[in-house]
């Protein structure tokens, strides 16, 4: 088991601590502290389930980058799995973002460039899979990386486990930890197969206007969403919001009916009747 803990560093070296540990725990990432504190202390936690990593992790605001640059130093591949427990995380993957919240995984592929964007404190658990130990089974659902998941449905298999895994202690007999792993494995691999492959639509060229669009279809049944909301959700300006629409012409109620065939209002309507 390995702790770092970057409390205990000087203010002006704790980012330059973190940016050093996720580099060696994880893989090679190039992060940007997006953060208003003169702090950066964070805490990451890691140990190993048989052939599977285990991690722990609390930071700050921040993006986190994987471009090829990164990739061409690695001589390792993974998966990593990363279960968001408390912020929210804006992931890129292949030009198609998704809001991950509490209680949403998402799956990422270390031998292809992807984007975390972390807007305040966060924390999650992230667990790395060997690569070749999954890679075949995962060919046929390769579109579904950094999709955002929750834990309804074929999901909550996942939720499930990491949250259990998480907490087993190191000295687990080899041929259960084997077990246990790829019991896990399944469950990914199964979930990623249940789950629906993203559109393909113009929205893949501006990763904020469909993670903004995907935010409003999931959130869809809150009477209390609106503009305001959204803005704040991605920590943009109500003036910005508008103008990632203003090239369809349209204002963002009319965007949203043209993306989704009904305006935000009519969706809350009806979402409200089917649950009366």
């Amino acid at each position: 088991m390995g702790l770092w803990d970057g409390t205990g560093v000087p203010i002006r070296e704790q980012f330059d601590y973190w940016q050093d540990v996720i580099c060696r725990e994880f893989v090679p990432l190039a992060a940007v502290n997006t953060g208003a504190d003169p702090g950066f202390a964070s805490t990451v936690e890691t140990s190993a389930l048989g052939s599977m990593n285990r991690a722990s992790i609390n930071s700050k605001a921040q993006i986190t980058r994987r471009s090829h640059r990164e990739i061409a130093v690695s001589d390792e591949a993974y998966f990593f799995v990363n279960l968001q427990l408390a912020g929210r995380c804006l992931a890129t993957v292949s030009g198609k973002s998704s809001v991950v919240e509490p209680g949403d995984f998402v799956v990422v592929d270390t031998i292809e460039p992807y984007e975390f964007e972390f807007k305040g404190d966060w924390r999650m658990l992230s667990f790395r899979v060997q690569h070749d130990r999954i890679t075949h089974r995962l060919s046929a659902f390769r579109s579904r990386l950094g999709t955002s998941i929750g834990s309804e449905g074929a999901g909550s298999a996942v939720t499930a486990l990491m949250t259990s895994l998480s907490s087993l202690a190191d000295d687990v007999p080899p041929a259960a930890a084997d077990a246990l792993v790829q019991a896990f494995e399944s469950a990914v691999v199964g979930t990623l197969a249940a789950t629906p492959a993203p559109a393909d639509d113009c929205n893949r060229s501006n990763p904020l206007q469909a993670a903004v669009l995907e935010f409003v279809k999931r959130n869809y049944g809150d009477p209390e969403l609106n503009a305001d909301r959204v803005s704040r959700m991605f920590a943009i300006s109500p003036r910005t919001l508008h103008a990632l629409f203003e090239g369809t012409g349209s204002s963002f109620s009319r965007a949203f009916r043209q993306h989704f065939d009904v305006s935000p209002m009519e969706l809350r309507r009806s979402h409200g009747a089917q649950t009366a």
